[in-house]
């Protein structure tokens, strides 16, 4: 392993990941710079678990859609699993051909999907469960020590970029929300003689009583010159 190189690319990465312009685009980078960085990697993707449904976010091979979709079926697997339990950061399994005692069912029917090898890596911040990064081999024991450190390199940065960049998005969402509001605000000072806070107050009023977010609210408003 040359880790001077490896150094260097990862360091490309890094820049690449910061450069991004969205959440999407930031997670296609993580995946396809995982197939391109760690040997013996034939696929990856990252998993987002919401109780127990999986979510399979930019995925480079249906081997991962695949395997995502069987574990939310059986409710095992390595991803599932670290997705769920912050307690393991690191998961490599050497061979899906072995009788794997933890995933009895997931794993010779991952072996039928022919995954070979696998590991995966919590993805997380101090505030908020990000999922898991995985990254898959169609032979066994593809992975070896310094791939599972690539991989956790890889992870690291990831993690840091994905959640940059979902603040960055939650920020832009907010600004769009307080200019839709705004400019509905004034389309019923307007047409209602209402003070500010009194049109503020009539949007958020609508907004609970109809269960519609104000975003959605101050939008028809906008669309419509006034309240649904």
């Amino acid at each position: 392993m040359d880790w001077r190189l490896f150094a260097q690319q990862m360091a490309t990465m890094a820049r690449d990941l910061l450069a991004q312009g969205s959440v999407a685009a930031t997670l296609d980078h993580i995946t396809l710079s995982a197939t391109e960085l760690v040997e013996g990697c034939d696929a990856a993707g990252v998993l987002l678990l919401h109780g127990s449904r999986v979510e399979t976010l930019a995925p480079t091979h249906q081997l991962v859609i695949d395997s995502d979709r069987l574990q939310e079926r059986l409710r095992e697997g390595p991803c599932f699993d670290i997705a769920r339990n912050r307690a393991e950061r690191v998961l490599r399994i050497a061979g899906l051909t072995a009788q794997q005692e933890r995933w009895p069912v997931y794993a010779p029917s991952a072996r039928h999907l022919g995954l070979g090898s696998m590991m995966s890596f919590l993805l997380y911040t101090e505030d908020e469960e990000l999922g898991a990064l995985n990254i898959f081999s169609r032979s066994p024991s593809a992975f070896t020590e310094d791939s599972e450190t690539i991989g956790w390199l890889l992870a690291s940065h990831a993690k840091a970029a994905l959640s940059s960049a979902r603040r960055y998005a939650q920020m832009e969402q907010a600004v769009a929300t307080r200019h839709a509001v705004g400019e509905a605000m004034g389309i019923l000072m307007s047409g209602h003689r209402l003070t500010e806070q009194q049109a503020f107050d009539v949007l958020r009023r609508y907004s609970q009583e109809q269960n519609v977010k104000l975003r959605e609210v101050a939008r028809r408003v906008c669309e419509r010159g006034d309240l649904p």
